[in-house]
């Protein structure tokens, strides 16, 4: 874990700071992302819609700036439907 000591107060965390899979899946929580560490290794190892990581050493590392946006991008915001998806319409 990478920590930057701020002047005026406690250490803070670098936004590019590498974090582990249980890491990771603590911090996904932060936006109502609920997934195991084993769940982000499947994603990876099967090339499912996960979050991008690095490998160092053959170890996993999710950078928390880019894990960040990827959370944001699962956000669909709300919706009142399926309907609200989009306009597939039939016309009738």
């Amino acid at each position: 874990m990478n920590l930057e000591q701020n002047p005026s107060g406690p250490a803070t965390a670098p936004d590019g700071e590498l974090l582990t899979r249980a890491e990771a899946s603590e911090y996904l929580k932060k936006f109502g992302i609920r997934m195991k560490p084993a769940t982000l290794a499947r994603l990876w190892s099967t090339g499912g819609d996960g979050p991008p990581c690095r490998h160092i050493r053959g170890k996993p590392f999710y950078p928390r700036d880019v894990l960040r946006a990827w959370a944001e991008s699962q956000d669909t915001g709300l919706r009142s439907s399926s309907r609200d998806r989009g306009s597939r319409g039939r016309s009738g």
